[in-house]
């Protein structure tokens, strides 16, 4: 059982765990690295609860892998729609994520992902380090959230019952908050467990998928209330463990040294196509919304 009177920590990640339930979470805050990560930008208000939403859900799914495991990528590529990109990405707490949009196109809150979009799909890509393995799922931009279409993919393609909840709050001069809360069930038992999602839905997982359904984005998004409060609402009945997880960081990981290093493994005849007349190569980073001119 968990006890109360935490005091909240922004940026934060903590994964608990359940065990008599078979089911695990994770809840993450995003604070100063949100606002970091939205200020290489001037986005419209909708699309700054979008991106908001997409980084909370990366670092959900991120900071599950252990520290040094690899990379999550989230990425939505559309026609049609206001948003033509969507590309955010998680490593070792490294958080970093960006939007490509028509800034002629309208845009207003409350649109659904097909308007947003267009036509066009999401997908999520797990690389891990130590088994040299990766994931990828793609599901289609339906209905009114980033979160309903990942908790759809967890549960159809990866047979692994999942629940979400998101909450972004603030404005441009007050600053962004976001929060996130995911919660998976897992096998009985670690080896030749029944996937629990093969049958009928299993009395535990309805049991902790009811509680954590309660979760509000109020919730989710107050300041005054930690990770460890927040699951003590939920599971105040349970017995509940926790382990700080990896704090998020704005992890843009461009820097003049490792893109010349990049540009130094093509050949010569190609690099001098791309110099411009001072002799410099210009390279875009989308992410952090800067043109570095290399010499290579």
């Amino acid at each position: 059982m968990l006890a109360e009177g935490l005091a909240p920590t922004a940026d934060r990640t903590l994964s608990f765990m359940v065990p008599a339930r078979n089911a695990r979470g994770m809840v993450v805050r995003l604070d100063a690295t949100l606002n970091a990560i939205l200020a290489a930008h001037a986005y419209p208000e909708p699309l700054i609860r979008l991106l908001a939403e997409a980084l909370t859900l990366t670092a959900l799914v991120g900071a599950t892998m252990r520290q040094d495991d690899g990379q999550v990528t989230v990425q939505a590529s559309a026609k049609g729609g206001v948003v033509d990109l969507l590309a955010c990405d998680w490593r070792a707490g490294e958080l970093r994520g960006y939007i490509k949009y028509d800034d002629q196109m309208p845009v207003s809150e409350g649109m659904s992902l097909p308007e947003l979009f267009g036509k066009g799909y999401l997908a999520i890509t797990i690389d891990q380090v130590s088994s040299e393995e990766r994931w990828q799922g793609i599901v289609p931009l339906e209905g009114h959230s980033l979160a309903g279409a990942l908790e759809g993919w967890f549960s159809q393609s990866e047979q692994l019952p999942t629940l979400m909840r998101i909450g972004v709050a603030g404005s441009e001069a007050t600053g962004w908050l976001a929060g996130g809360l995911l919660m998976q069930h897992l096998a009985r038992s670690e080896i030749g467990g029944e996937r629990l999602d093969a049958g009928e839905q299993h009395p535990d997982w309805e049991h902790v998928a009811a509680l954590a359904a309660t979760t509000s984005a109020e919730e989710l998004t107050d300041a005054e209330l930690s990770a460890e409060q927040l699951l003590w609402r939920l599971f105040h009945e349970e017995q509940v463990r926790v382990v700080p997880g990896p704090k998020p960081v704005k992890g843009c990981r461009c820097s003049a040294a490792h893109i010349k290093d990049v540009l130094m493994r093509f050949p010569e005849a190609e690099r001098a196509s791309m110099r411009d007349e001072g002799g410099l190569i210009s390279v875009d980073c989308q992410f952090c919304s800067r043109i570095f001119g290399i010499a290579a």
